[in-house]
């Protein structure tokens, strides 16, 4: 009886040679970790996309430089071989410095969120597993709920909505800007006329201070 084996991933991207993934060498150094649900998710993104991205491995040093991650997922999915780019070096230090920015020029880019919230609700509506875009899909749920109209429920006020229902309103609030010793003799002032006067709250006191200083200068 012949033994089912997993379908081979498909390889999309440019690469040099196909290798036993247990054959590669991580490189020791690598500050990069990359927790369990993280190649859990790649190792589903793989998968069901293929490969889309080689691992990118030193001919200097014979140490892994882009991929620690694509290499995990890879032993994670059992993968019998993984494209590998092999690329040159002149020095160590430009080896870890292409190693580090790897994933810090990621980290540094701006995502224009309402683009990417259309993105995510047109997977959506084509019932494609939102999973693979990197999102959980409890966290996508709640991270689209955040702004986006959902049925059965409305958006919280608009600006202009809390505009009209600050003019209504009788109640205005004043904001002073003060050191902490300024502060904290208000508040001891305010509390010494809230117990000669018997008010209750600090703002009467202080229109009560107010309103006596106003009248010494009339």
């Amino acid at each position: 009886m012949n033994q089912q084996t997993e379908p081979k991933i498909p390889v999309f991207c440019r690469h040099d040679k196909m290798i036993d993934p247990a054959a590669l060498v991580s490189n020791p150094r690598n500050p990069n970790k990359h927790p369990e649900s993280q190649i859990e998710i790649l190792a589903r993104v793989i998968k069901s996309q293929g490969w889309r991205s080689p691992i990118v491995v030193s001919n200097r040093s014979g140490f892994i430089v882009k991929g620690h991650g694509r290499l995990a997922a890879a032993m994670l999915l059992q993968a019998e071989s993984v494209p590998v780019e092999f690329q040159n070096y002149e020095t160590e230090a430009s080896e870890w410095a292409d190693l580090i920015a790897d994933n810090r020029i990621a980290e540094l880019s701006e995502t224009n969120q309402d683009e990417l919230k259309k993105l995510m609700l047109e997977l959506r509506g084509q019932s494609f597993d939102l999973d693979l875009t990197g999102f959980t899909g409890n966290d996508l749920d709640a991270w689209l709920k955040n702004d986006l109209v959902v049925a059965g429920q409305e958006r919280g006020p608009t600006p202009k909505d809390q505009l009209e229902d600050y003019e209504q309103s009788t109640i205005r609030q004043i904001v002073l800007i003060m050191d902490t010793a300024e502060f904290e003799e208000i508040m001891v002032k305010l509390e010494t006329i809230k117990k000669a006067r018997e008010l209750d709250s600090n703002t009467i006191a202080a229109m009560t201070a107010i309103r006596e200083y106003a009248n010494t200068c009339s």
